[in-house]
């Protein structure tokens, strides 16, 4: 089975478990799942608490891994009983219902894993959960201010995207490692905040970072972010992430694109006080006329490029270029989605 049809059975699995009425503390609700091993099959299950569960069966001598008992995984040794069958499972769960969709990106892992390993599920489930330890343990430091004013920033752009398409968080590259923050087509988007009053300028990074694609137009998007209190104007970081998620229609995705750029779910209250007013935006197309450095400029200039790892400042002009107005910003958005269906 494919990843999405895995993770479409399992979503269907728990929601038809969730409608169902428990039947006391001690007990789970389940439904089996094709993945089969030597012990017998997979199972989906939910208890009382409406906590998601996935079973995979073990020899009732197996020795589970301990360690991953909270506050948001749990894997634990549980033998289940019914009228007919005693079976003792390696019982994987996730204790936070808000990360339900990481839990389910998980489990399809395991289930595909076990599916290329069954005659030793536990191995393979152990593989899973390794994998994903590294990927939690390389991003475990929180977002300095920059990297939140910068995601900030991102996030304002790919939210008025998938307010015309809630698929077009396909179109965000930047946590991948794209020199472009945003790809539609031909055309691109790269975004810049800053958080210094009054200031209007932007850190560009590499000499391909203001370059139009082929065939295509940059736009550079800058935003002023201006920090504010908990109760005071503006949006809080949470909020912002909460409202790109809710846009989107695939959560899962967008989860793991989030995690990519460093910011995890896990670690949402450490922004709680995170609220920015945006004090002046402006975008631009990026023409001959833009001040920039380019790989491309400097060899029409005859300059040899023997530099690498560059960076640079800019202050953005105020005429020429001119600024985009609205109306040309809103036609800019509407081009990306059209022009990548």
């Amino acid at each position: 089975m494919s990843e999405d049809a895995v993770r479409e059975l399992l979503e269907e699995h728990w929601a038809a478990l969730e409608v169902e009425q428990p039947t006391g503390a001690r007990r789970m609700r389940v439904a089996q799942l094709p993945t089969a091993t030597a012990q017998g099959r997979l199972i989906a299950g939910m208890d009382h608490e409406g906590i998601r569960h996935i079973l995979i069966p073990v020899h009732s001598h197996r020795k589970i891994r301990t360690g991953l008992d909270g506050p948001v995984l749990r894997l634990i040794k549980r033998p289940l009983e019914d009228a007919e069958t005693y079976q003792t499972y390696a019982d994987l769960s996730c204790l936070r219902t808000d990360l339900n969709d990481l839990f389910t990106g998980l489990c399809v892992d395991v289930l595909r894993a076990v599916a290329a390993l069954p005659e030793n599920p536990v191995k393979a489930l152990y593989r899973v959960l390794d994998r994903w330890k590294a990927l939690f343990q390389s991003q475990h430091t929180a977002l300095g201010p920059e990297q939140i004013a910068g995601l900030f920033g991102e996030l304002l752009v790919l939210s008025r995207l998938l307010e015309r398409d809630s698929s077009a968080h396909r179109l965000w590259r930047g946590p991948e490692g794209h020199h472009h923050d945003f790809l539609g087509g031909a055309d691109a988007i790269e975004v810049k905040t800053s958080s210094v009053g009054g200031s209007r300028t932007a850190r560009i990074h590499g000499l391909d970072q203001l370059d139009a694609p082929p065939g295509g137009a940059l736009f550079l998007a800058w935003f002023r972010l201006d920090p504010s209190p908990r109760s005071g104007p503006g949006l809080g970081f949470l909020e912002l992430i909460e409202r790109a998620l809710r846009l989107c229609d695939d959560e899962s995705a967008l989860s793991g694109m989030l995690a990519a750029t460093g910011y995890l779910a896990t670690d949402a209250d450490k922004y709680q006080n995170v609220r920015f007013a945006i004090g002046e935006e402006r975008w631009y197309r990026v023409t001959s006329d833009f001040p920039r450095l380019t790989t491309r400029a400097l060899l029409e200039a005859g300059v040899p490029i023997s530099v690498q790892d560059v960076e640079y400042t800019i202050d953005l002009p105020k005429d020429p270029p001119a600024s985009l107005p609205q109306d040309g910003v809103v036609e800019v958005l509407d081009r990306m989605i059209r022009e990548s269906v």
